[in-house]
């Protein structure tokens, strides 16, 4: 009999253990949430701690750029723009002529701009950006060069 009671006594100790155990794990989980709500850790893209640049509605973008036969286009690691043809592609376009060696040849750029999916009769590329600043233009580095000619 009284290794019963001792028995029941740990199994009803065990018992509160796991359930205080539990407990705790379940409440330190609620408490951490509310920690980082309460410091405000996470910053909204519409808060009020986003700079004038972040909140005029353009895009950085850097990628390859290439104005060829009257057609612009963009070319970043994630996406393909078709680039409307205005002044400041046009000044673009006279940036980027220091670098090319042939009229083809896609020059490394970084633009800010107005990103639209809306169709167009003359850019046919899904994404469509229209350049409003730019902001550098890179020499291209000979090891990027994979370009097969395939005559002279």
């Amino acid at each position: 009999m009284k290794i019963l009671k001792i028995y029941m006594q740990n199994t009803t100790m065990k018992k509160l253990f796991f359930i205080s155990l539990i407990a705790v794990a379940f409440l330190s989980c609620k408490n951490e949430t509310k920690s980082t709500e309460a410091t405000g850790s996470q910053v909204s893209a519409e808060g009020p701690e986003r700079t004038a640049k972040q909140s005029d509605g353009l895009t950085l973008l850097k990628g390859d750029f290439v104005y060829y036969d009257g057609a612009a286009v963009l070319q970043t690691h994630a996406n393909i723009y078709g680039v409307f043809v205005t002044d400041k592609m046009h000044e673009l376009e006279k940036l980027v002529q220091e670098y090319k060696t042939a009229p083809t040849d896609m020059i490394p750029v970084e633009i800010r701009g107005k990103i639209t999916d809306q169709k167009d009769d003359k850019i046919l590329w899904e994404h469509k950006v229209e350049i409003v600043e730019i902001l550098n233009v890179y020499e291209p580095k000979k090891e990027d060069n994979d370009v097969v000619k395939l005559s002279e």
